[in-house]
């Protein structure tokens, strides 16, 4: 999702976009939301309040629909679904009898003695109740054919996936490849039980069970004039299928948006899981209607509470950002919520910062491979170099993943901070992401990778070549550090490719393809 530019002024909050809010300059009436006389439900925890809470200044924002408040989450905030990238799937399959079984109309499929419901559940029907997001499904899915296309990679996965799913067998993504823009070209989806089993334990007495059969099941797709066609179809397993137990599968068990707001909304009133389970289990009417099992639910929760920054993360710095403004108001902070309210991502800069860039902003560093925090965030620090070749910081954030969207809200704010001032220079290190954001956001800059972490990779992209030590690295450094003009840079260049014949090294034909050592 490519967002705008906005640069608004400093000291004016951005009421322009619909998606920021300001943040409440005192804290929320608890004893009257406790009891249920606010604008909360009555069953909300005990909350501390926060006396002598400190005015918040108007460029403190947060970038959501509604105000942020303490220690609470939001009562309803709208929904919506994102598409992340594809995750490989691996499978915790029942065990079924090998047998040559291809899936189509007429299927074929054998149990095994041990396949049989978990934890007393029943395994006779797949029906999801409305209450819990239902999607309708076909009852007649068409078999996959070499030439069948598909408007988008998401489509494909959502057929095969429905499909499996009614066959009665597992899939994951297999492989895929993706072209120099970032969108998937090529994607090989299969069966679940595809590939060997590895053996991941020295008791060779007592091997671990595995599910792994080198199932042959498999579709390729290649991306041909912008729609993702078939190319090779292969329908026969070399096991057996089980639809009654494809709810069991781990690609077709799925905790929708609806129990994830119960669930959390639970977990923050103290009720256990096995009780937030069970009075799933009931709406559901039974076992058998959950796409999901417990132990999904209690995964989603433990992930949860990592992501909320621990017991008042989010709200310790808040209103640390709140008194480092009350204190200067050319403080500057941000925050990013979800559509859960949990924090998502974290900017800030002081006046210091923010003075520096006014006469150091010349050449900037962007990296996040410095620091990571212990609840998984990454420090993204703008580093520039005053007049005595010291670093200084020119901002900061914490970010919760390192895609294009993310770096995109990093880069936007900080404009944002500086006035919309960009930097003529910035230097990053070889991630896709970032280069794609930054070429969104700093159209103008010139934009350059970090020699360091480039010659990082040396020994592990050529320490296997035989000449590496006697001759490779030093003529290598060589064309980095002692040419002066672009000419004698190709010159040594063409010579080291051709003295040591690299060639066909992809590494370096990429390099040089970058403007090499694109180099900083």
């Amino acid at each position: 999702m490519e967002k705008g530019k906005e640069n608004p002024s400093l000291s004016t909050p951005c009421s322009s976009n619909p998606s920021t809010a300001e943040i409440p300059t005192t804290a929320p009436n608890f004893p009257n939301y406790m009891h249920g006389y606010g604008p909360g439900p009555a069953w909300s925890p005990a909350f501390i309040t926060y006396p002598n809470a400190y005015q918040c200044p108007s460029n403190i924002v947060m970038n959501t629909g509604y105000p942020f408040q303490y220690g609470m989450r939001p009562l309803t905030p709208p929904m919506a679904t994102s598409s992340g990238t594809t995750e490989r799937i691996e499978e915790d399959t029942p065990g079924c009898r090998e047998t040559e079984a291809p899936c189509s109309s007429s299927m074929v499929y054998e149990q095994g003695e041990d396949d049989r419901p978990e934890s007393g559940e029943s395994g006779y029907g797949t029906a999801e109740t409305p209450s819990l997001d239902r999607m309708d499904e076909p009852d007649i899915i068409e078999e996959p054919k070499a030439g069948m296309e598909f408007d988008s990679v998401e489509e494909l996965m959502s057929y095969y996936k429905l499909y499996a799913k009614k066959c009665g067998f597992g899939s994951m993504t297999q492989r895929s490849e993706r072209d120099d823009e970032g969108s998937v070209r090529y994607v090989t989806i299969g069966c679940a039980r595809g590939g060997k089993a590895r053996n991941r334990t020295m008791n060779v007495a007592k091997p671990r069970p595995t599910g792994k059969t080198d199932c042959k099941a498999r579709i390729n797709a290649l991306k041909v004039r912008g729609k993702m066609q078939l190319t090779t179809v292969n329908n026969t397993h070399n096991h057996g299928l089980s639809p009654q137990k494809s709810r069991f599968f781990r690609s077709n068990r799925e905790v929708s948006e609806t129990v994830k707001r119960v669930l959390d909304t639970n977990d923050l009133a103290g009720i256990r899981m096995n009780k937030s389970f069970g009075s799933l289990v009931v709406g559901a009417g039974g076992f058998e209607n959950l796409p999901f099992l417990e132990k999904d639910c209690r995964n989603y929760i433990d992930k949860a509470r990592h992501l909320r920054l621990g017991a008042g993360g989010a709200g310790a710095l808040r209103d640390y950002f709140c008194r480092m403004q009350y204190k200067n108001p050319g403080f500057f902070a941000l925050m990013d919520l979800d559509d859960d309210g949990r924090l998502k991502n974290v900017f800030w800069a002081d006046p210091r910062s923010r003075a520096a860039y006014q006469d150091f902003g010349d050449v900037i560093t962007f990296d996040t491979t410095y620091l990571t925090n212990r609840y998984g965030m990454p420090f993204a620090p703008f580093v520039g170099v005053n007049h005595h070749g010291q670093s200084i910081l020119l901002g900061a954030g914490l970010i919760s993943s390192e895609d294009t969207e993310t770096f995109i809200w990093l880069f936007q704010t900080w404009l944002q901070c500086m006035d919309g001032i960009a930097p003529p220079a910035i230097i990053t290190d070889q991630d896709r992401a970032m280069k794609n954001a930054i070429a969104i956001v700093f159209p103008e800059s010139r934009h350059r990778f970090c020699l360091w972490h480039i010659l990082k990779k040396v020994p592990e992209k050529l320490g296997s070549h035989r000449a590496y030590k006697s001759g490779l690295k030093t003529q290598l450094m060589k064309c980095v550090y002692d040419s002066q003009t672009i000419e004698e840079f190709e010159k040594w260049w063409e010579e080291l490719i051709s003295t040591y014949s690299l060639q066909e090294n992809v590494w370096l034909q990429s390099l040089y393809a970058e403007s090499i050592f694109g180099l900083a």
